[in-house]
């Protein structure tokens, strides 16, 4: 761990960051190997087409080396595809990434609380802990019992960058500036970098299927030998259009819009209190909003595991939720007691 820090590191916060570290990992590995995998099924599957077009133009002679590597590659191409295709059903199709990736932001989500609304509580320690060993079994069980995972070794928090003015060095308590830097103007310039990247992705996408397809019309109007190539473009833009259902690019783009939205209506709220006006009850609102968002985006893909994840929070009031209730009535009386005094 790297000593990005010269307060105190909290143990339990380590180890709930070295938690939060290790499943992220596991999520970002996976997840990039499965669209690695899926990427090549469709590929194959494209080139498969292609080696039969070449063949019918270059029809199969026994003594000829052209004809034979085409054969053999039109022979293999279906079988390789194939094999890729239930390879990536036996080892991804349970989507095993999803489920870490929820226990991964469910962890950070707790190590927020627990720097900001918890800070000053003498239980947040058992609360903390609590939440980690309830969301590890919940991790375990989601993943069948084969919870099979890399221990993490590089520096925490992973994503930590001291020459970046917003970067969370994350083992100190915030205040309501500092989550405001660390937290909602970072992850709001995050999801502005990261929507503006999916729609230059989606909009790549659309004009590729576009010219895939324009390109067949094209093709079967000059008739002839091109028709044949009409095979090659059909293949392509099925590809591409499987592709961009896989990465449900529309929906990520809206999801990520509706975030920046509420993130951008928190930081001007923020931004227009005056120094008098940022009470302990508006920080812990600004948190309980800002991580309430940030949860809610992570459950519009992996709605399966939001009961299992929060069922064990169901029913009766949970910590966090009891001490922003307080801050607001200990703000309200402070008020009304500032109130009486003027009058």
């Amino acid at each position: 761990m790297d000593d990005n820090t010269n307060e105190k590191v909290t143990p339990l916060l380590a180890v709930a960051w070295e938690r939060y570290a290790q499943y992220d990992a596991f999520a970002v590995k996976r997840s990039h190997s499965q669209l690695r995998l899926r990427s090549w099924v469709s590929i194959v599957g494209v080139m498969a087409t292609l080696f039969a077009i070449l063949l019918q133009i270059h029809p199969f002679q026994s003594d000829d080396l052209v004809s034979w590597i085409f054969k053999v590659l039109l022979i293999t191409s279906p079988i390789l595809g194939s094999i890729l295709a239930a390879f990536s059903s036996r080892f991804y199709g349970n989507a095993d990434w999803l489920t870490v990736r929820a226990g991964a932001e469910e962890i950070l989500k707790e190590i927020y609380n627990f720097r900001t609304i918890l800070q000053d509580h003498a239980d947040r320690r058992a609360y903390l802990e609590g939440c980690l060993q309830e969301i590890q079994r919940q991790v375990y069980r989601g993943l069948g019992g084969q919870a099979v995972m890399q221990a993490f070794t590089g520096k925490l928090p992973p994503y930590y960058q001291a020459n970046d003015p917003q970067s969370d060095p994350g083992f100190k308590d915030l205040n309501g500036e500092e989550y405001f830097s660390f937290r909602v103007q970072n992850q709001l310039g995050y999801h502005t970098q990261k929507v503006n990247k999916f729609q230059r992705e989606r909009i790549r996408l659309q004009w590729f299927i576009l010219a895939a397809g324009g390109a067949g019309a094209f093709l079967a109007a000059l008739g002839g030998a091109f028709s044949l190539w009409v095979a090659l473009t059909a293949s392509t833009t099925t590809a591409l259009i499987g592709w961009q259902e896989l990465r449900n690019l529309d929906a990520t783009v809206r999801n990520y819009s509706k975030v920046i939205l509420e993130l951008t209506i928190i930081s001007d709220h923020w931004k227009n209190l005056g120094a008098e006006e940022r009470s302990t009850a508006e920080y812990y609102q600004m948190v309980q909003s800002t991580e309430s968002i940030l949860w809610s985006q992570n459950v519009e893909y992996i709605k399966s595991m939001q009961e299992a994840l929060t069922s064990a929070k169901g029913g009766e009031e949970n910590l966090v939720a009891r001490v922003l209730r307080q801050s607001v009535e200990q703000d309200q009386e402070a008020r009304e007691t500032s109130a009486d005094s003027a009058g």
